[in-house]
C-alpha cells in the first residue's frame, strides 16, 4: 500500500480505474481512458487497476461495481464514480482539478 501512497500523492490529478478482463463496462472504458489520456497529456496520470492482481487495495477501496473511476490529487480522493463515462464528462471533471 505504500507505493499506492506515493503514486496518490501528487499535485498532478490521478484517475484510477478498476477493472477487470472478463467485465465488458470495464474493456469498454479502454479506448476512453486512451483518449482522456491523449488529449490531457502530462496534466493527468491516468491509471488502470486489475482487481484480480490488487484484490487487497480493491478491499481496501471498497470496490464493488466496475468499472470504478476515482480521482485523487494531493494523496485525497476528489471523485469516485461506478460505471462507464464518456471521455467528454472525464476530461471536464479532471480540468477542475488542475
Amino acid at each position: 500500500m505504500s507505493k499506492f501512497g506515493e503514486l496518490i500523492d501528487s499535485e498532478t490529478p490521478v484517475l484510477l480505474d478498476f477493472f477487470k478482463e472478463e467485465n465488458a463496462q470495464s474493456t469498454a472504458m479502454h479506448p476512453v481512458l486512451r483518449e482522456v489520456a491523449a488529449t490531457l497529456g502530462d496534466k493527468v496520470k491516468v491509471i488502470k487497476i486489475d482487481i484480480e492482481k490488487n484484490e487487497a487495495l480493491a478491499d481496501a477501496l471498497r470496490v464493488k461495481g466496475l468499472p470504478t473511476l476515482i480521482i485523487y490529487k494531493d494523496g485525497e480522493m476528489k471523485w469516485r464514480e461506478i460505471g462507464p463515462q464518456d471521455a467528454h464528462t472525464l476530461i471536464t471533471i479532471i480540468e477542475q482539478y488542475f
